[in-house]
């Protein structure tokens, strides 16, 4: 009779670790490059749900680090409430009243829904207005325009697009949510590029990543009489 024993001994075959990210203390470099470049963060891109936990709060992807897609996002969902579906005049009020320092009564409850939209936090001990509590006071009140925007490249592993906002400035180049443009004109992102666009857009801001475009569309169609004017490196297919 021949006997068989499972061997318990043997190489263990394990994932090298990944580099730490230099920026946090929760993560791997390679995690939060991918978090920062999506919506879902950097806890989305793990299942371990005791990983999840810990990386939860991590600087390097948060809607409030600027640069991160999430924080692109978070611009774009407070400047439309702001400019097409404002809130209502108490709650704007008591989000003046933390911005300027000043003492309020808040009888109809309005922190509740501002902390739910993250405008503030805090609690009754010492409510605080946040960046994007700011960032909605800003939008009630800078002026916005129609531009065009031409779309130069994509660049699909990162979902960002380089746009030139006519408007602000005829060369310089501006990254934006490349599916945000796709979305809004209802184009693949390899249609982009080469694309004019029109967008309601903040040509006062001073910062590129300041610009905030909503209200996107095609550009109605080009008549026969109508002559375009662009700048001189568009019109040598990009050369500058």
């Amino acid at each position: 009779m021949t006997i068989t024993y499972n061997e318990p001994f043997g190489p263990m075959y394990l994932r090298p670790a990944q580099p730490p990210c230099p920026n946090c203390p929760c993560c791997s470099a390679a995690l939060c490059e991918k978090g920062a470049r999506s919506a879902m963060q950097c806890h989305g891109h793990v299942s371990d749900p005791a990983l999840m936990t810990t990386v939860s709060s991590c600087p390097c992807s948060a809607e409030t680090t600027r640069g991160t897609h999430a924080w692109r996002l978070a611009q774009i969902r407070v400047v439309k409430h702001a400019t097409e579906q404002p809130l209502p005049k108490p709650a704007e009020y008591v989000l003046h009243a933390l911005a300027g320092g000043e003492s309020f009564e808040d009888p109809t409850d309005e922190l509740r829904g501002l902390r739910a939209r993250r405008y503030v936090d805090g609690d009754a001990d010492a409510w605080r207005i946040t960046l994007l509590g700011r960032r909605y006071l800003l939008a009630l009140e800078e002026p916005r325009h129609t531009s065009a925007v031409y779309v130069t490249s994509v660049d699909k592993p990162t979902r960002t697009a380089q746009v030139v906002v006519l408007g602000w400035h005829m060369e310089r180049e501006v990254t934006v949510l490349a599916d945000q443009l796709a979305n809004a004109a209802e184009l693949e992102l390899d249609e982009l590029p080469g694309r004019y666009l029109d967008a309601k857009v903040n040509l006062g801001a001073a910062d590129p990543d300041d610009l905030v475009l909503t209200r996107i569309q095609l550009p109605a169609p080009i008549t026969e009489d109508y002559v375009a004017v662009r700048p001189l490196w568009l019109r040598d297919g990009g050369a500058r």
